[in-house]
């Protein structure tokens, strides 16, 4: 086992792996020169891994890999259809009280590429559950932890949904004020939990793996 995948393996069988995906890293090759990837280390380790799902660079956490076609579709199929469970951990700018959800559709925008919007209008629907921790000051300003769950997994819809309500994520490049910037190196979104059914025998695995920021 290389030691990039034993720093980041969570769950291993014969059929699946669970890893730990670091923020900066791309889920797979990107565009030109861009080919340093999870995908691409995982199979220098093992030729067998098969993608299944993916996560932004800039966001860490969880993700579940296959090492055979039946697996992959199999794992696949339950993301298609709603099957998995995510929970995400972040760090907001402000303070959000309480629970709720953000139930408004997010498109790409053409005139800003690689950024998203949230457009009532759009036809697909985007749909987030979320549930506001303590707050805690980080110099000087009042930070509120979340909890994230998104039913749907339209691109960028945690990191849009979160400026949707006016509490942008922390570090995020794209989505974040100056202010949300400065008070953290690196996007404050984690996968901190995955629950799927194992696509051979059935079983529920559930992983958790809290983000260094948490």
């Amino acid at each position: 086992m290389s030691d990039f995948l034993s720093q980041i393996l969570v769950y291993d069988d014969p059929d699946c792996i669970v890893i730990h995906k670091p923020s900066g890293l791309l889920s797979v090759p990107g565009k030109g020169d861009l080919t340093d990837s999870v995908l691409t280390r995982l199979v220098a380790c093992d030729p067998r891994i098969l993608l299944v799902h993916r996560l932004d660079r800039d966001t860490s956490g969880l993700m579940v890999f296959a090492r055979s076609k039946h697996a992959q579709r199999e794992i696949s199929r339950q993301f298609e259809q709603r099957q998995t469970e995510k929970q995400y951990q972040a760090l907001v700018l402000g303070e959000l009280v309480g629970q709720g959800e953000i139930n408004v559709p997010v498109r790409y925008d053409p005139t800003r590429p690689p950024m998203h919007i949230a457009d009532p209008d759009y036809p697909k629907h985007a749909l987030t559950h979320w549930q506001a921790m303590p707050t805690r000051q980080q110099h000087g300003q009042t930070i509120t932890p979340v909890l994230l769950q998104p039913i749907t997994g339209r691109s960028h819809q945690l990191r849009v949904h979160l400026q949707y309500l006016g509490h942008p994520i922390l570090g995020d490049l794209l989505y974040a004020d100056p202010l949300g910037l400065s008070l953290l190196p690196r996007l404050a979104l984690h996968a901190q939990r995955l629950t799927f059914q194992h696509p051979v025998n059935g079983q529920t695995i559930c992983i958790e793996n809290n983000a260094d920021f948490w």
